[in-house]
């Protein structure tokens, strides 16, 4: 079976950054390209980020290329109380062995679609800048989209504000391009995030497999655990990013409802809240499938075979 070409959008980021070791572990995906945007940290943070874990597994075969610095309209947010100054504090990480494309990230993404005799699945873990500025600039590319695995959004809950979810957040304006792109999209969002929970107990199973790549992987949770317990209350990291890769090699691993989502672009009180039609109260067509449920067990058996094959 061929595997599926995906391209992986993001701001790493600890979730980011095992979302990518679980994409690049599994057969049925290749990573034709890792695209970083800003987000969980600055541009050339999340860029450096990228290369030095991508260094670390010994994967400089795989290309990254640097894209959008700010949202479309709204004034640049981070998240260095959750990810640190670097964006990925915790582990030791090398220095990278290589450096981005010379080639802007938005750019790339239009190339590989243009290119690619297959359609393209992406995965964005992170702003939706990006992936909204390359269907502005080049919508020919849409017809070659396979799906959009998007992790961002919430039905019921926010993590930046009480009804909004970073990763929209930082961007609304990319995000209503992207749901109102036509494109078959999935949305995975914090209601089922907050369910892939690693706490301890995986911490020490990571241990226990005494390679270098899971104790870099349990160095991140481990970071990652700490600032959510600070920040949220949390006594567990929930690995957000790393479900939307999951969701993309496995179909069902979250259960989904077909369901209308708008982006709220302007309100100062729900700015960056996805709106959800549970009930089909507007009338307008469903335009994602909208993550409700995971299958943790099958989640974490998924993450913990990626890890065991560095």
């Amino acid at each position: 079976m061929s595997r599926q070409p995906v391209i992986i959008d993001c701001d790493p980021g600890h979730d980011d950054a095992i979302a990518i070791l679980l994409a690049l572990s599994h057969p049925q995906l290749e990573v034709k390209a890792i695209t970083t945007v800003h987000g969980n940290q600055t541009l050339p943070k999340v860029t450096d980020n990228a290369l030095r874990l991508l260094t670390a597994i010994g994967r400089t075969d795989i290309p990254v290329a640097a894209g959008c610095a700010r949202p479309l309209v709204a004034a640049p947010v981070t998240a260095p109380e959750i990810h640190g100054e670097s964006g990925l504090d915790g582990p030791n990480m090398p220095e990278p062995a290589f450096r981005p494309l010379d080639e802007h990230a938005v750019n790339t993404i239009i190339r590989i679609l243009r290119t690619s005799d297959r359609k393209v699945t992406l995965i964005p873990t992170g702003p939706l800048t990006n992936i909204a500025a390359a269907l502005l600039k080049a919508p020919d590319i849409m017809t070659n989209i396979e799906h959009i695995y998007l992790m961002g959004g919430a039905i019921h809950e926010g993590n930046k504000t009480p009804v909004a979810e970073f990763n929209i957040y930082v961007d609304p304006h990319a995000a209503k391009v992207v749901f109102t792109s036509g494109l078959p999209i999935t949305m995975i969002g914090l209601d089922v995030t907050h369910q892939a929970r690693m706490g301890e107990e995986e911490i020490a199973r990571l241990r226990a497999m005494d390679r270098p790549v899971a104790h870099l992987v349990a160095d991140l949770i481990t970071f990652f655990m700490g600032t959510y317990r600070r920040v949220f209350g949390f006594d567990y990291a929930p690995l957000h990013d790393a479900v939307a890769v999951a969701q993309a090699i496995a179909p069902g691993i979250v259960a989904t409802r077909r369901l209308h989502v708008d982006v709220e672009t302007t309100s100062p009180l729900t700015f960056g809240q996805t709106i959800v039609d549970l009930y089909g109260v507007t009338g307008r067509e469903p335009n994602a499938n909208v993550g409700f449920r995971l299958d943790r067990d099958a989640f974490l058996e998924m993450l913990m075979a990626a890890i065991a094959t560095y």
